[in-house]
């Protein structure tokens, strides 16, 4: 995101040329006011962000206090689940040695037939409903294995939260350095307007003074004196006066005395100090 419609500077543009070669007219723009909806929408973009990550962390504490109540639950259905079938089983082994003492009772006494197929009876009834608690258990520890399994999940799903997280922070920390290369590029470029237009005018003042000793030259003419032919140098070409924010094209060292000098410093490569920020 850093390198989207920004004032590209660089540190050949800003020091005196080498070859004497002025910087170009193609490096000093301003900001346009599409540049600044730009930087409003990506303003609009951050709070977005925050408002996902404020989002995100309230699911993540939702989804760690969801895990929390479900081994709970999971705990006490364990509990249950053996209560329950300690309970059945000793009702059945009750029942049974009941039954048995009383078939032992019935051979001897032959008066207690109804009363055995009554206890017969309540045995079958037990034992059909030891068979519906064991496949009631049978689904509650199917239930136990989808919840371990949901379980298991949950630390890939808390790694895919993090890494939303660190993207967020990474978008965040691109967008606000753009923010920052996009007013410090605003001030190099005024700053440079400022300066050529300083520039211009020294060089409307000195063609002045060159016109008008031309013209008291041709005015009064010496014995044997030539009218000097009017050559501007490569410092101050005529060029300057056909455009006010035009740079002379001639090779000329422009550095001491309408350089920019120390005045001004360069920001970072943009990916450079992106990089920098992130990491650190």
């Amino acid at each position: 995101m850093a390198g989207r419609n920004h004032i590209s500077v660089n540190s050949s543009n800003l020091r005196p040329h080498s070859h004497g070669s002025p910087p170009s007219d193609n490096h000093r723009h301003r900001l346009t006011p599409p540049d600044l909806r730009l930087i409003e929408d990506q303003s609009r973009e951050i709070q977005t962000l925050l408002r996902d990550n404020q989002r995100l962390a309230v699911t993540h504490v939702a989804l760690k206090q969801e895990v929390a109540t479900a081994e709970q639950d999971l705990r006490h259905l364990s509990a249950a689940a053996a209560s329950v079938k300690a309970e059945r089983d000793a009702q059945v082994r009750n029942v049974y040695e009941r039954s048995l003492k009383l078939e032992a009772e019935a051979r001897s006494l032959d008066g207690l037939p109804a009363e055995l197929d009554r206890v017969r009876a309540d045995v079958k009834e037990l034992l059909a409903n030891r068979n519906e608690m064991l496949e009631k258990l049978k689904d509650i520890e199917g239930d136990l294995t989808e919840t371990r399994s949901e379980l298991q999940q949950f630390p890939q799903l808390k790694t895919e939260i993090e890494t939303m997280r660190k993207e967020i922070q990474r978008g965040r920390a691109a967008i606000d350095y753009e923010r920052k290369m996009r007013a410090k590029n605003f001030e190099l470029s005024e700053a440079m307007e400022k300066h050529i237009v300083s520039m211009t005018r020294e060089a409307q003042k000195l063609h002045s003074q060159l016109a008008e000793k031309t013209a008291m030259g041709v005015a009064n003419p010496a014995p044997g004196f030539t009218a000097p032919v009017t050559n501007y140098g490569p410092g101050y070409g005529g060029n300057l006066l056909s455009h006010p924010y035009a740079v002379n094209q001639g090779s000329v060292d422009a550095g001491p005395q309408y350089g920019l000098g120390a005045g001004f410093h360069v920001p970072p490569a943009p990916y450079e100090a992106q990089q920098h920020h992130v990491h650190s």
